[in-house]
C-alpha cells in the first residue's frame, strides 16, 4: 500500500477502495485503519473510501503532534491536501470524530458532508477513570491489556453470544498490536483536555450521527460533567440523528450494514 510524506514530516500509510465521492475515514484511539474492516468493504461499493494511519498506529510512522487534538487534526488536513483533493466527505468514529470536528470547524473549506459516531464532545469524570485505568494499562502490560479492557467497555452486551465475536476479538488483537503504547496514550491525554463544544456551532455542513444505544463508553447522556450526544444534537447547525438499538460503542463493528445503509444515503443525499 502507498505512503505519503506530509508538510510536518509524518509519513502516513493510506489505502484507497472502490470509486465514487471521496470519503476519509479516521479511526479510533487504539485500532489504526482496521477499525473499518468491516464498513470499508461496503462503503466502496458507492464511494471511493480513504483509510488511513495515524502516526503512531499501524503502518504509519511519526509522533502525534503538540496541541492537543487540534494538532492531531492538521495532521489529517495536511494529509488531505497531499493527496490532492479539494473537498471530502468525512466518516469518523470516536477518536476519529473528535479529530473530525477539529477539522471541520478549522478547515471547512474541504469538507462536504459528515458522518460521525460514537463520540463525547466533553469527557465526564466516569469516562476518564476509564481511560485512566486503560492508559495504565498500556504503560504496564502494553497493548494486549488495551484490548481486553476495551472489549469489556465497547461491545453491545449481546455481542458475545454471536458467534463471530471471537474472530473479531483476534483482529482487535491484531490491530492493537500495531499502535504504539505512547501513542495511544498521548491521543487519549488529548481526549481528556478536549471540550469541542465551543467548535460545534461551527460546523457549517450536514452531520449525520450515529449512537449506539448501548454505548457504555460514549454514552448518549454522560454525566452533567460530560457533553454527551443529547446536547450534541443540539449544538450543531444542520444535524440528524440516528440511535442503533442493540448496539454498542463498536458501532462500525457490530452493525456495518446498518451503518453504511444509513451513512450512504446520507452522504447521497442531494
Amino acid at each position: 500500500m502507498p505512503t505519503i510524506t506530509i508538510a510536518g514530516g509524518e509519513t502516513i500509510w493510506y489505502k484507497k477502495t472502490g470509486t465514487g465521492k471521496p470519503v476519509l475515514q479516521i479511526h479510533g484511539s487504539a485500532f489504526g485503519h482496521k477499525n473499518f474492516a468491516r464498513m470499508t468493504p461496503l462503503m466502496a461499493e458507492n464511494f471511493e473510501v480513504i483509510d488511513f494511519d495515524l502516526p503512531g498506529y499501524g503502518e504509519s510512522t511519526g509522533s502525534l503532534r503538540e496541541g492537543g487534538m487540534a494538532g492531531i487534526a492538521e495532521i489529517v488536513y495536511e494529509f488531505i491536501v497531499a493527496l490532492g483533493y479539494n473537498e471530502v466527505c468525512l466518516h469518523g468514529t470516536s477518536f476519529g470524530a473528535m479529530i473530525g470536528v477539529h477539522l471541520a470547524a478549522n478547515h471547512p473549506q474541504v469538507i462536504d458532508r459528515i458522518v460521525f459516531s460514537c463520540f463525547l464532545a466533553k469527557y465526564d469524570l466516569a469516562a476518564r477513570m476509564m481511560r485512566r485505568t486503560w492508559k495504565r494499562a498500556a504503560r504496564d502490560s502494553g497493548m494486549t491489556a488495551v484490548t481486553d479492557l476495551t472489549s469489556v467497555a465497547g461491545f453491545a452486551r449481546g455481542y458475545y453470544e454471536r458467534p463471530d465475536a471471537e474472530a473479531q476479538f483476534e483482529e482487535m488483537y491484531q490491530a492493537f498490536a500495531a499502535t504504539e503504547p505512547e501513542a495511544f496514550i498521548k491521543g487519549t491525554e488529548s481526549i481528556e483536555q478536549t471540550d469541542l463544544s465551543p467548535l460545534l456551532p461551527k460546523i457549517n455542513v450536514p452531520v449525520l450521527l450515529l449512537a449506539g444505544a448501548e454505548d457504555n463508553m460514549t454514552p448518549f447522556n454522560p454525566a452533567p460533567s460530560g457533553v454527551g450526544f443529547s446536547v450534541i444534537k443540539t449544538l450543531l447547525p444542520d444535524c440528524e440523528l440516528h440511535v442503533l438499538d442493540d448496539c454498542g460503542h463498536y458501532l462500525v463493528l457490530e452493525q456495518p450494514e446498518r451503518a453504511t445503509q444509513l451513512a450512504t444515503e446520507f452522504l447521497l443525499r442531494q
